[in-house]
């Protein structure tokens, strides 16, 4: 499933940087608040209705900050940090957020910006520390009067869960915030935030109400943001249903707002969303045109969605035109945007998870210090008992240092599990691309000492998008599982076997020879060729294209390995697929 609308830093970041946008309207009640009380309450209303006006105003406000009172000049630094935040520079917005923490003194400021401080952390990739003040806001909810800030509060745990994986916790806060909505709030943000997370967990389809409410509730609120936001949302919708007609037809129409907000963010993701629109409707000269134009404004790091999207879409193009040396070029990239973003996932999914466990050893702390309070108070009253109480003192004892060893036992269960989790690849068990790249370079340098040979081969499923397209994605889960069965029954327990992401998979050959190597590679691709699947009375055929590199001719070093076996498969994918191709072409081709 497509997630192209999202924020052009990271692949979940869209609906974490609209956090920052998210309206905290203040309402003056009060008959004696001062003018520029006023203006800094309607300047805030307007940070996502109308950004050019609220810039305008944030202007005036400054000219007369010299004589605004310390309470107002927080709320102008908290506002600063907003627009910060808006315009892309969340690292400066962090150092901003925690000075109105840590000085301002005023609750309802401090959860604002701890809430966006939360967002900001998650962006800028410092997940655990994101999570960590999760936790912190998530147990302090309860103390948060005033309703705007907790609505605040709910709204970026609610994104921030969502990012991790835990949509139906998403989904629960979401709700929260609809039950308890503060003076003029509206239902947009939830709504929005709901739409999202029914998107991440896949239970949201073109027609779903949820979409059609959020909607008019964003639009009835003036709220062209987050009303852009599920339009985008409904338009990948669309392009999962295989209706790029309808796509196109509905990013057209709201291209004008998108300009008008100027939000880079959605700017980005709207030119990625008609990329792929273009290219699903065989219109090259307009898909390579709106890829063009995100790469040429969309940043730089690993883990860019709109960035990733527009290399696939260049990709597509190219080979389609035939220009190889560019398709290549652009797949490499594309590769390097789609690790990136399963690292990214993975990243957040683990700090979730750590921050859960940090709160787990707390309770059991506390719970272990409760425990030995009460024993000294036992021990205390057992001084005036006699033989009989006593013994009931031994007895509870013991039974106090049995529940401290059964919580100890687990945690540290939990704690290897963990570990475990974080070397291996979720979906097959065998090592994830990390751990694989250093098992691998260790057993090169051990081998490399030993004067050992071994070869690395890079294996690639032939056409194995058509298999997620025509039989969906669980069918294609169940390929790459049978896939790595298919392998580790040709492998040798020394060999070393990773998934390198998607559908291609790396293995280091431990001692042995270039034609060694070959045997095994070629053994591995005519055992996946012979070796169909069946589900539900369809037979889905699958083969592999492989490339090898050998020590014998590339030396010990892991890199050139790499760039020697990939380039290798390279070849055997442009030879016709279903092939295995060495490091040097001599008379190494075998094919189907």
């Amino acid at each position: 499933m497509s997630r192209w609308w999202r924020c052009s830093v990271k692949p979940w970041s869209a609906l974490a940087a609209l956090a920052f946008c998210a309206v905290v309207q203040a309402t003056a009640t009060n008959a004696a608040t001062s003018n520029a009380s006023d203006l800094l309450d309607r300047t805030e209303s307007l940070r996502t209705k109308d950004h050019p006006q609220f810039v305008r105003m944030l202007q005036q406000v400054h000219r007369d900050a010299i004589h605004l009172p310390s309470g107002q000049q927080w709320q102008l630094r908290y506002l600063d940090a907003w627009e910060t935040a808006f315009q892309g520079d969340y690292g400066k917005a962090e150092g901003q957020l925690q000075s109105v923490i840590d000085h301002s003194g005023d609750p309802t400021l401090v959860a604002k910006a701890s809430a966006l401080l939360m967002s900001a952390k998650g962006i800028n990739n410092r997940y655990e520390e994101a999570f960590q003040l999760a936790n912190q806001l998530a147990t302090n909810l309860p103390k948060i009067q005033d309703k705007l800030a907790r609505f605040l509060v709910l709204y970026n745990l609610s994104q921030l869960l969502g990012s991790a994986g835990q949509n139906d916790l998403a989904i629960r806060y979401a709700q929260m915030m609809e039950d308890a909505l503060p003076p003029g709030e509206t239902l947009c943000m939830p709504l929005t935030q709901e739409v999202a997370a029914l998107y991440y967990s896949k239970r949201l389809t073109s027609s779903s109400p949820e979409l059609q409410r959020a909607v008019d509730s964003c639009q009835n609120s003036g709220q062209p943001v987050y009303a852009n936001f599920v339009w985008l949302i409904r338009s990948s919708v669309y392009l999962d249903e295989g209706h790029p007609d309808k796509a196109l037809t509905l990013l057209n129409r709201i291209a004008p707002s998108i300009r008008d907000n100027d939000y880079q963010a959605q700017i980005l993701s709207w030119q990625a969303a008609m990329a792929q629109t273009y290219a699903k409707l065989g219109d090259d000269a307009n898909a390579r045109a709106m890829a063009l134009d995100v790469v040429s404004a969309g940043g730089s790091g690993d883990d860019n969605e709109p960035l990733r999207n527009a290399y696939e879409v260049l990709y597509q193009v190219e080979k389609k035109d035939g220009d190889a040396a560019a398709a290549l070029a652009y797949y490499e990239r594309y590769v390097a945007q789609d690790k990136g973003y399963l690292n990214a996932v993975s990243a957040r999914a683990m700090a979730y998870q750590m921050a859960q466990q940090q709160v787990l050893t707390k309770k059991l702390e506390t719970e272990a210090l409760s425990k030995q309070n009460n024993i000294l108070r036992l021990q205390q009253a057992l001084d005036k008992k006699a033989v009989e109480a006593s013994r009931l003192y031994i007895v509870l004892l013991l039974m106090a240092i049995a529940s401290i060893a059964f919580w100890l036992f687990r945690l540290k269960r939990s704690q290897l599990r963990f570990k475990r989790l974080s070397r291996c690849d979720g979906l097959t068990g065998i090592y994830n691309h990390q751990h694989f790249i250093s098992e691998a370079d260790r057993v090169l340098r051990l081998l490399e000492k030993k004067r050992i040979h071994a070869c690395l081969i890079s294996i690639d499923l032939d056409h194995f998008k058509e298999v997620n397209d025509n039989h969906g994605h669980a069918m294609g889960d169940a390929v790459l599982k049978r896939t790595v069965a298919i392998c580790q029954q040709q492998l040798r327990a020394a060999d070393v076997f990773g998934r390198l992401g998607g559908e291609e998979f790396g293995v280091l050959l431990h001692g042995c020879s270039r034609d060694q190597g070959m045997e095994i590679a070629n053994r591995i691709r005519v055992a996946i060729e012979a070796t169909p699947m069946m589900e539900n009375g369809c037979i889905v055929s699958i083969s592999a294209s492989v490339g090898l590199a050998s020590s014998d001719t590339c030396g010990h070093g892991l890199q050139r390995l790499h760039m020697e076996a990939d380039a290798a498969l390279y070849r055997a994918k442009r030879a016709g697929r279903n092939r295995v191709i060495a490091d040097i072409e001599k008379d190494d081709l075998v094919a189907a």
